[in-house]
């Protein structure tokens, strides 16, 4: 057997086999995405069950529901801008580690700008601005876990580009909107492939920081999220009681798993010792 790689414990061979793997199934999956109708924005989407007034602002529940965005946001960047954040025994190992969780949470926190200006009055043009920092922040978290299973080095490289990917898949679809040829194919790729295989990477890489199953927390409580949003859900629990809706109980699920994610880089330790990926 060939010697370790001190980043994820691999011969070189099988782990290299297991990184080329996983980026080819990126380039087919994308190339499924394409080979299916463009996708236009229903604009049913915008018609929410809670359309409630209160103290002055409309779709109130929907827009202060964003809330937890703001706090988590600012937990995550002071715990990382922190003096001491990249350390041996910390949450950050090396600083080409940082870059991507900054960008994760910066994304959460603009999230509850985005979101609640969207709500005030939703239609296409403001999706916009829902949409943008929700993709940087899956970008940013899709580059971490990139750095911790396969590569610090390629996690570190491919966050920009990623996040170039993200931004450009949020206005490809507005621009054809304005043409009336709306296509979300490549923001649906880009919002559900690093979740659907992100797990495939826990399964395939060796952890570099312990609370791996906190990921997968993270990302149950997004994928009831996104069941929340559908609008038989956010109809149906609101018309239970006229309390609350479905797309605000959607805002808190994801805050939760953002909290998660949080909560996961403040309480890891590395597993093995810093060293170059």
């Amino acid at each position: 057997m060939g010697p370790k790689d001190p980043h994820n414990g691999l011969a070189p061979p099988a782990f290299e086999a297991r990184a080329v793997g996983f980026l080819a199934l990126g380039i087919v999956a994308l190339g499924i995405v394409f080979c299916l109708p463009p996708i236009p924005q229903d604009l049913s989407y915008h018609r929410f069950a809670d359309d409630r007034t209160m103290l002055g602002v409309p779709n109130f529940l929907n827009v202060v529901s964003n809330l937890p965005f703001l706090v988590v946001g600012v937990l995550g960047l002071r715990l990382l801008l922190r003096r001491g954040a990249v350390w041996p025994d910390g949450p950050v190992l090396e600083d080409a580690e940082r870059g991507p969780l900054l960008v994760l949470f910066a994304g959460v926190l603009l999230t509850a700008f985005g979101s609640s200006y969207y709500h005030l009055a939703p239609d296409n043009d403001r999706l916009v601005w829902d949409r943008l920092p929700m993709t940087v922040a899956f970008m940013g978290f899709f580059a971490s876990m990139i750095g911790e299973r396969i590569s610090v080095r390629a996690g570190a490289w491919l966050l920009w580009p990623l996040v170039w990917l993200g931004v450009v898949s949020i206005f490809k679809w507005h621009a054809g909107e304005q043409r009336d040829a709306g296509d979300l194919r490549l923001y649906g790729f880009v919002q559900f492939y690093p979740l659907v295989t992100i797990p495939l990477m826990l399964y395939l890489f060796p952890a570099r920081y312990t609370r791996a199953g906190d990921v997968l927390v993270a990302l149950g409580w997004y994928f009831l999220a996104k069941l929340l949003e559908v609008a038989v859900m956010d109809h149906g629990i609101y018309h239970l009681g006229h309390v609350v809706s479905g797309h605000t109980l959607k805002h808190l699920a994801a805050g939760v798993g953002a909290y998660w994610l949080y909560r996961m880089v403040r309480l890891r330790r590395p597993i093995v010792s810093a060293a170059s990926a």
